[in-house]
């Protein structure tokens, strides 16, 4: 008989890339795969560590694995609680049978560059992890200390991994690391994140390839010239700029200030007219002036993001604005956050009233259950999983599968997302 083996991921989906082929590893080893924890003979939760929440969630579901696992149970933790808390973990959570760090865990994926995985997305896309660790060394962020430094993965191992995930159906590539824009510079001398998109772009069968979490000052004109001529290349930008009053910029220490953030995204609509930029913020960051609030709201409401988000700060150990004295009360975190959100979404609503009229390129993620008429659910170029909007579309008589590209003519919005026909396959 098999022994069953249960794996938990949590945190972000570049974890979740790592989840994916520590289960072809398992399955490899002779391992059968299971959703219920109390039938598994190995349970591997694989952590997140970066904000204090993501914390407790992670010390919550290994209490939680501790307690549903069979007596004789393996469980195994990893990522990165692991690396922030390895000998407390071993300590407190007596149940936990091995702790395996960020470093152990990233040389074994990197040393053999595991380009199989088993795909947990749907199939029809998949993140494709193009690089480890980072290099900037923001002053709120632990990432380098749990990660460690910038590692790209080689480009002709990334393009294998894509082809083996495009015959197994993967449509969409969704390019993931702590910084995509910088990709390639430590093994090939220069960035190389354009000469990486056109290898990808010449895999049949992928349609879409989208870049996520690209720095403003990495954002080059060739870069933007190759997103606006490969055609499988999504008009996506995601920029974390997560300020934009001066101070706190150089207080955060990032690269970039106001002036230079109001160039990229000039620079980008210019060249790529129907581009859609996202972006994250920090709200309360130590020292955040009301001036500094009202600054961010200022370049908020004139920047007109299509796609925005919002953090209050969290007060993470090892880091140096942890020690700052200045720190933001919860409650004014609070009260900046919503007022942000609350611009935000009046940006969202008018975007998405405007879509109305237009045919767009829709992938089919499923049909709504027990709805009157036909009714399906897609996203469009517009749209990364999990964290933006979705179309919901009228079929009529037909009939789609999950992955199916179709065109849809928008004909309504309801705030974030969009309501559209179907007018058939792409």
């Amino acid at each position: 008989m098999s022994k069953k083996f249960h794996l938990v991921s949590l945190g972000c989906d570049k974890n979740l890339s790592d989840s994916e082929k520590m289960l072809r590893m398992a399955a490899d080893r002779g391992y059968e795969l299971t959703d219920e924890p109390s039938e598994a003979d190995v349970i591997l939760v694989n952590t997140c560590a970066f904000i204090l929440d993501a914390q407790d969630e992670s010390v919550q579901t290994i209490l939680e694995m501790a307690e549903a696992k069979k007596q004789a149970a393996q469980l195994i933790v990893a990522g990165c609680l692991a690396e922030r808390y390895k000998d407390e973990i071993k300590k407190e959570i007596p149940e936990v049978t091995r702790v395996i760090t960020n470093g152990e865990l990233q040389d074994r994926l990197f040393g053999e560059h595991i380009t199989d995985r088993i795909v947990t997305t749907g199939g029809h896309f998949a993140y494709l992890k193009i690089a480890e660790g980072c290099d900037k060394m923001c002053t709120y962020c632990i990432i380098p200390h749990l990660r460690g430094h910038y590692r790209s993965v080689p480009m002709e191992d990334l393009v294998k991994e894509a082809e083996a995930l495009s015959e197994r159906g993967v449509k969409e590539l969704i390019l993931v690391a702590q910084e995509t824009t910088v990709y390639g510079k430590d093994l090939y001398g220069k960035k190389s994140l354009t000469a990486l998109l056109k290898k990808l772009s010449g895999i049949e069968g992928i349609r879409w390839i989208r870049v996520m979490y690209m720095y403003p000052e990495e954002i080059t004109e060739e870069l933007l010239e190759a997103m606006a001529s490969l055609p499988k290349v999504c008009h996506y930008f995601d920029i974390p700029i997560q300020h934009a009053s001066d101070p706190v910029l150089k207080a955060m220490g990032r690269r970039t200030d106001r002036a230079e953030l109001e160039r990229v995204i000039a620079a980008i609509r210019k060249k790529i007219p129907d581009a859609v930029l996202r972006t994250t913020l920090i709200s309360g960051f130590p020292g955040e002036t009301e001036e500094d609030h009202r600054n961010l709201l200022d370049f908020v409401k004139k920047a007109n993001f299509d796609r925005l988000g919002v953090f209050c700060y969290s007060r993470e150990e090892g880091t140096p604005a942890a020690e700052r004295p200045d720190q933001v009360e919860e409650s004014v975190k609070q009260k900046r956050r919503e007022e942000i959100m609350l611009l935000q979404q009046k940006n969202a609503f008018r975007k998405a009233a405007g879509q109305k009229g237009r045919e767009l390129s829709v992938m089919v993620e499923g049909r709504l259950p027990d709805e009157e008429g036909n009714i399906y659910v897609g996203r469009t170029y517009m749209d990364a999983p999990d964290v933006d909007g979705y179309l919901y579309f009228d079929a009529g008589e037909k009939e789609y599968m999950t992955g199916d590209m179709i065109r849809v003519l928008v004909t309504g919005s309801n705030e974030y997302d969009l309501i559209g026909e179907a007018e058939g396959k792409c």
